[in-house]
């Protein structure tokens, strides 16, 4: 089981209905001994990085993240949970996380895209991947698939952590991490095709997990 976390701040409904869509058996919960049951956990997040880093300390759910990197349990996180992941955003000056070495910044208000046409922020849309290290996460997808993009602020990780950039007005880091704990800047969930088999491949990498542990 997957386990999807509810602090608040999340687009839970919808990634639990494209797991429920695979097959794959999944609970939301705040319940942080349900999370670190589970084979795998997604960390979702939409708003603001101040409010969605209140909101884990209120429900004890940045300890069950620190606990579960500890002993290396897989983790996923998107968009918001993508980029609180790291040590720091420039969201209000905003202390994150720091499981992963990096900061989060915001996008340029000067940005033009590659006809030249202004590049709205925040970055809404359809973009692809320009992977830069084969990763598990990936497994399968064409370099012509896209995915859906919702946000104004952008993961800058240790450059050793880059799995995939993508191009809007700048290039900008949309996938990172290493093994067992990765983040993705676009919303899978929402992202069709491509987006379901990314999920499916973080399943896999989870239930592989999990038959190493017995």
């Amino acid at each position: 089981m997957l386990a999807i976390l509810d602090y608040k701040a999340g687009n839970q409904t919808s990634v639990r209905r494209a797991l429920e869509h695979l097959g794959i058996p999944c609970a939301v919960t705040a319940d942080a001994s349900v999370a670190e049951s589970a084979s795998g956990i997604i960390f979702p997040g939409v708003g603001a990085a101040g409010q969605a880093m209140s909101a884990l300390v209120r429900s004890g759910l940045d300890n069950a993240l620190r606990r579960a990197v500890d002993k290396s349990q897989p983790i996923l996180g998107i968009c918001l949970g993508c980029q609180i992941l790291l040590e720091k955003s420039e969201e209000n000056g905003t202390k994150t996380l720091g499981l992963m070495p990096g900061v989060c910044r915001r996008f340029e208000g000067n940005l033009t895209q590659e006809d030249g046409s202004p590049a709205p922020i925040p970055h809404m849309g359809w973009n692809r991947l320009r992977v830069k290290s084969e990763n598990p996460l990936l497994a399968g997808l064409e370099p012509s698939a896209e995915f859906y993009f919702v946000h104004s602020y952008y993961a800058v990780p240790a450059p050793e952590l880059v799995i995939a950039d993508t191009v809007y007005g700048r290039a900008f880091c949309s996938v990172y991490g290493r093994d067992r704990l990765w983040a993705v800047q676009f919303h899978p969930e929402k992202s069709g095709r491509p987006g379901l088999a990314l999920l499916r491949n973080f399943y896999a990498c989870c239930r592989r997990e999990a038959s190493y542990a017995q």
